[in-house]
């Protein structure tokens, strides 16, 4: 983490009603800016909350860690940001954050954390051929957790784990206005589809936050229809369930965004501007 970057931005501060009470934002992160989808599906959800976008882009790509050097970092990390922030919940809007370090931030702070793990339950209920892949990043693919999720829901499927260690800065590169290889997308997508005894797979779940940025691309890219099943929405339910009730939209009534590296270029401060964030 750049500490310089950091301490620059203008970070958002804590203010107090007439009552006392504290008028705390929620955090949303992400290593990149993958979470914007995320924070849409919270706006919508909780219109009258206030929300800091946390991207820590000196991180990323977090598939490039090791994995104890990566859990420190981000627990280091969220030490920085609650102290400065001290926010009412955390959304965490990554995958291969939330099934590496939940445990480790749940352990270490009080307040209420919420991750985003791959949808598996959602599509081995939906699926009808039975066979359902997960494109996600190369860490979320071999973590022992999304296994897991296999082994306890989704038995009676066939799961192709599909890791891509591309596609994330694609859809970074994407989301700033620039130019994205549709062939080279195709690539990174092309093993989630299966066909296996006269069917096909039928949905893909989409295991990192940035991909359904890219979701358009791939539909015109898909040999053939599937459910692109992103959890967005998901998170946000499960959020507004553990929202402490003493919440509410700080004064400024505008949200915040902090990068950890420090300030941004133009494409991605028009980006967040577009979001509705400060920068």
């Amino acid at each position: 983490m750049s500490e310089a970057g950091l301490s620059a931005l203008p970070l958002q501060t804590v203010a107090a009603d007439a009552a006392g009470s504290a008028l705390r934002p929620i955090l949303v992160f992400d290593s990149g800016i993958g979470g914007l989808t995320v924070l849409r599906e919270l706006r919508t959800i909780m219109p009258d909350r206030s929300f800091v976008y946390v991207a820590d882009d000196a991180g990323f790509p977090y598939g490039d860690w090791e994995e104890a050097a990566l859990i420190r970092h981000i627990s280091d990390l969220f030490a920085r940001l609650i102290e400065d922030l001290d926010p009412s919940m955390a959304v965490i809007a990554c995958n291969t954050a939330s099934t590496l370090v939940m445990a480790e931030l749940r352990r270490r702070f009080a307040i209420p954390f919420v991750g985003t793990v791959p949808a598996i339950k959602p599509a081995a209920e939906r699926t009808r051929s039975g066979l359902v892949s997960v494109l996600a990043t190369p860490g979320t693919v071999k973590r022992d957790y999304t296994r897991g999720l296999i082994a306890d829901f989704a038995q009676k499927c066939t799961v192709n784990l599909v890791g891509s260690r591309h596609l994330a800065a694609m859809a970074e590169t994407h989301l700033r206005g620039g130019k994205v290889d549709t062939a080279a997308v195709a690539d990174e997508i092309a093993a989630c589809f299966v066909e296996e005894g006269g069917r096909k797979t039928d949905i893909v779940v989409l295991a990192c936050t940035h991909y359904p940025f890219l979701a358009n691309v791939f539909r015109k890219l898909a040999p053939w229809p599937v459910d692109w099943l992103d959890p967005a929405e998901a998170i946000a339910r499960q959020a507004l369930t553990l929202l402490p009730q003493a919440a509410a939209r700080l004064p400024d009534g505008f949200d915040r965004a902090v990068f950890t590296a420090g300030p941004v270029d133009r494409a991605t401060a028009r980006l967040i501007h577009g979001f509705g964030l400060a920068g």
